[in-house]
């Protein structure tokens, strides 16, 4: 049969392999030995939230554009490549651009995997960029050409090749097609998180009431017992309030059966928890709300901590996959995609200005190239460099004596 396929020039499926990463999650093995981990109920944790949508928020807002390559390792803008408008303004008629990184920056960091069909023209340049449900994509190898095969549900008859996708991974799975999701991969932490909010859930749904039995010294009736409970529910249990004194004759006990919150530091476990979910998707606890230990020092070193850690790889993810997407290999010899995160490194206006003035002071810095760092207009003559008096090339001492 396989003869036949190569002659017949069809291609062939390769076989689901066991290391998929939502195989699990179809017979309910994702869940670990707490509750089952749906990445979009655990997206809605208010820590992972957070997280998820700092992340995309900022990647969606620095600047990215397509590049050319210039002499002596200069680079310049490429305004005029179809693919600019598409990444800097607009990927299609619906969305803006920053309405389109920041979903597949969150589909990444929920789902693992984020999808775009790309749309070409005649020539087979960008023109546009359609968002894709992760949820709905079956991802294929196939066997003959090696190249990936991409099915999307609920649309008869909607299949895309490896060439027609833009394609982002959180991380690769051992099989080299799929991406894993980091609530996927850290789903014991998000299971005891969603544990914990369940638990918090119930007691506050039931006004916090206490649980227990009242002990009596002495044996009593069925009847009485029963009208006992009806009494304590009525007490306890209403709706309108759960306040009162309760008068217990009879030699009657309250013996409790849980622990209170604070007995098995329910509250401290949680705030642990968040600092977990913290440390799955990279974020400084400071940048996710968390300022229990925050001071003005470290909050800034987390800021910085927050681009070079978290955003600066991500950065790299998506630049290395539109290159090979959205770029020709001839084009990538003349054209880059690249993320500017310059505007979320540079200090207070003091620390800058300080920077400017050594770099002015140097001789590597004109006044022009500052005032485009300030989003400021060119000013005439501001293209020259200065020439410090105490410093000359090594070797010219004696010429220019």
């Amino acid at each position: 049969m396989g003869l036949l396929n190569r002659l017949m020039g069809r291609e062939a499926r390769s076989i689901v392999p066991t290391s998929d990463p939502y195989l699990a999650e179809v017979f309910g093995q994702n869940g670990g030995a707490l509750v089952h981990v749906d990445p979009a109920r655990a997206s809605g944790l208010a820590v992972a939230h957070r997280c998820v949508t700092l992340v995309a928020e900022l990647m969606a807002s620095v600047p990215l554009f397509v590049y050319r390559h210039g002499a002596r390792g200069s680079r310049d803008r490429a305004s005029d490549h179809p693919a600019y408008s598409v990444l800097h303004d607009s990927p299609n008629g619906q969305m803006t651009a920053f309405e389109f990184r920041e979903a597949m920056i969150a589909n990444v960091l929920v789902h693992g995997n984020a999808y775009a069909e790309v749309e070409r023209d005649g020539r087979g340049q960008v023109i546009g960029l359609h968002l894709i449900d992760p949820r709905g994509v079956t991802v294929e190898r196939l066997r003959t050409s090696g190249r990936l095969r991409y099915t999307v549900a609920g649309v008869p008859g909607r299949v895309l090749l490896q060439g027609e996708v833009l394609h982002v991974r959180y991380r690769l799975a051992p099989n080299g097609v799929m991406g894993l999701s980091p609530i996927q991969i850290a789903r014991e932490t998000f299971g005891l998180a969603l544990s914990q909010q369940d638990a918090a859930a119930k007691q506050a749904a039931k006004g916090f009431r206490p649980e227990g039995a009242v002990v009596f010294a002495q044996s009593i009736n069925p009847s009485q017992k029963v009208d006992v409970l009806d009494k304590l529910r009525q007490k306890i249990e209403r709706n309108d309030s759960t306040s009162g004194i309760l008068v217990l004759d009879g030699g009657a006990d309250w013996k409790p059966f849980a622990f209170s919150s604070k007995d098995s530091e329910f509250l401290e476990s949680r705030k642990l928890t968040a600092l977990d979910v913290c440390r799955v998707f990279g974020v400084p606890p400071s940048a996710a709300g968390i300022t229990d230990n925050a001071t003005y020092s470290n909050i800034g070193e987390e800021s910085r901590a927050l681009v070079q850690r978290c955003l600066a790889p991500m950065a790299k993810r998506i630049e290395q996959a539109m290159n090979m997407a959205l770029l020709t290999p001839e084009a990538r010899r003349t054209f880059f995609i690249e993320h500017d995160l310059a505007g979320l490194l540079r200090g207070d206006l003091g620390a800058r200005y300080a920077a400017y003035r050594i770099g002015r002071d140097g001789g590597w810095l004109s006044p022009n190239e500052i005032r485009k760092l300030e989003n400021m207009p060119e000013i005439e003559g501001g293209d020259e460099y200065l020439s410090p008096l105490n410093m000359t090339a090594l070797g010219k001492e004696g010429t220019e004596a």
